[in-house]
């Protein structure tokens, strides 16, 4: 039980820490506008730092997701086991956040585009 509770400290804080790191959509789309639309971009540390970015969300919000359904409660999202993400896909999508809202985390920005395009029913 006391093993429980150090983790779910652990895990608070962690995700404490990390939405006071958290990256904006305007930051996303700031950031991947600079990078040319190449394939060296793959070779730049600005992509590799927006893709972990993204794919730490996408994780986040799977995780809420499991933690919903092991609690018994219904989840703000129901994503299937696979879901696969272009570059375009996610630009289009985050350009498509009004301006006045860009100053959401990318992970707020996923898991709305998750619950609207997975929604549970």
């Amino acid at each position: 039980m006391k093993t429980r509770s150090i983790a779910a400290g652990v895990l608070a804080l962690s995700l404490f820490a990390g939405a006071a790191n958290a990256m904006t959509v305007q930051e996303f789309l700031t950031t991947a506008n600079a990078i040319p639309q190449n394939p060296t971009a793959l070779l730049r540390s600005d992509t590799r730092r927006l893709m972990a970015e993204f794919r730490t969300a996408v994780r986040t919000v799977r995780a809420e997701q499991t933690q919903a359904k092991a609690a018994g409660r219904q989840p703000a999202t129901c994503m299937p086991d696979k879901v696969g993400f272009s570059p375009n896909a996610i630009l289009g999508h985050f350009n498509a956040v009004p301006q006045s809202r860009r100053n959401i985390s990318v992970t707020q920005a996923v898991r709305e585009w998750m619950a609207h395009d997975y929604p549970c029913a």
